[in-house]
C-alpha cells in the first residue's frame, strides 16, 4: 500500500487490477474508506482513495496562502473568499489517475464525494468504468439549504468543528450504531474534529454552488449502482430513488440499520454490494 503525495493530491493507492476510485464524503477524508480499501484491494482490484482539496493532508495546501501572509486575519479573508467547487475536486481526480497511469476506473463517491462523481463522469466520462452513488443525490441546493451551509460556514470558522460533530453526529449515523459501534462513531467524530475548517467552508460554499445534475442522469451512459441508508435523514430513500430511476438500468441497494455513512456503519454489506456490482 502507498501512501503519498502527488499532483495536488495526497491518496492511498493500494492492491492491483481493475481500478476503483473512492470519493470521501463532507468534512471527512480519505480514512472513511478504509474497510472499503482493504476488502477491494483483497478482492482483485487496485484502490485509490484521494483526500479531496482542503481536507485531510490536503487541508495544508489551502491553509497556505493564508499562512503565508503571516498573520490570523490573512488566514480569515483567505478563508471568506476560498471555494472548492465539485468541478475543481473532479480536475484533481483525473490529473491524479493521470500520474498514476489509471485510464479508466470504477468511481464511488458518497455525499459530497457523489457530486464530485457527478461533476467527474461529465467532465471526463471515457475514464469512468462505472458509476457508484452512495448517501447523495442529483438536485442542487435550494436557497434554504444554501443559507444552512452559510450559517454552518460562519460557525465553523468562528468556533472550529467541534459545536458541528456533536450537532451532526445523530444525522450521520443510525441508531443501532450510535447505541452499538462506538468505535465507528468515535471514528465520524475524530475525523469531523480533525478537519481544517478553511477546508470545510470552502467546500461548503463549493456544494452551495453547485449545479443541478438531474438532467445529466439519461446521458450517463455506463453501469451505476446507488447505495442509500434506510435511516439517512441527510439523503434519504426517495433522493436514491431519483437517481436510480433517471439512471438507465441502473441497480438500487438499501441498506439496513444504516444512515448516511453507510460504508461504516455496514462495511460488509457495503462492500458485497460494491463486489457484486464491480466484477
Amino acid at each position: 500500500m502507498i501512501e503519498t503525495s502527488v499532483v495536488e493530491s495526497t491518496y492511498t493507492d493500494a492492491g492491483s487490477g481493475r481500478a476503483v476510485v473512492l470519493l470521501h464524503g463532507y468534512p471527512f477524508d480519505r480514512s472513511m474508506w478504509r474497510e472499503q480499501v482493504d476488502f477491494l484491494s483483497a478482492h482483485g482490484f487496485r484502490v485509490v482513495a484521494p483526500d479531496l482539496r482542503g481536507f485531510g493532508a490536503m487541508s495544508d495546501k489551502l491553509q497556505f496562502v493564508a499562512d503565508a501572509e503571516g498573520n490570523e486575519s490573512a488566514r480569515q479573508a483567505e478563508a471568506d473568499r476560498t471555494i472548492s467547487s465539485m468541478s475543481d475536486m473532479a480536475r484533481d481526480v483525473a490529473r491524479l489517475m493521470d500520474e498514476l497511469e489509471i485510464d479508466q476506473a470504477g468511481v464511488c463517491g458518497l455525499s459530497m464525494g457523489g457530486y464530485v462523481a457527478f461533476e467527474f463522469v461529465h467532465l471526463f466520462p471515457s475514464k469512468v468504468r462505472a458509476l457508484i452513488l452512495a448517501g447523495t443525490r442529483a438536485p442542487a441546493d435550494n436557497e434554504s439549504e444554501k443559507q444552512a451551509r452559510a450559517k454552518q460556514v460562519e460557525q465553523m470558522l468562528a468556533k472550529g468543528m467541534s459545536d458541528i460533530a456533536e450537532a451532526t453526529l445523530s444525522k450521520l449515523l443510525a441508531p443501532r450504531t450510535l447505541a452499538a459501534k462506538p468505535e465507528v462513531v468515535a471514528r465520524v467524530r475524530e475525523m469531523i474534529l480533525r478537519a481544517d475548517p478553511l477546508g470545510a467552508a470552502a467546500a461548503q460554499r463549493g456544494m452551495a454552488a453547485r449545479r443541478d445534475y438531474s438532467d445529466d442522469l439519461p446521458s450517463i451512459n455506463v453501469p451505476a449502482l446507488v447505495i442509500v441508508g434506510r435511516q439517512d435523514p441527510i439523503r434519504p430513500v426517495a433522493d436514491a430513488e431519483f437517481m436510480h430511476r433517471g439512471l438507465s438500468g441502473s441497480r438500487l441497494e438499501i441498506i439496513e440499520d444504516a444512515a448516511h455513512m453507510t460504508n461504516m456503519e455496514q462495511p460488509e454489506i457495503f462492500n458485497r454490494a460494491l463486489e457484486r456490482f464491480l466484477v
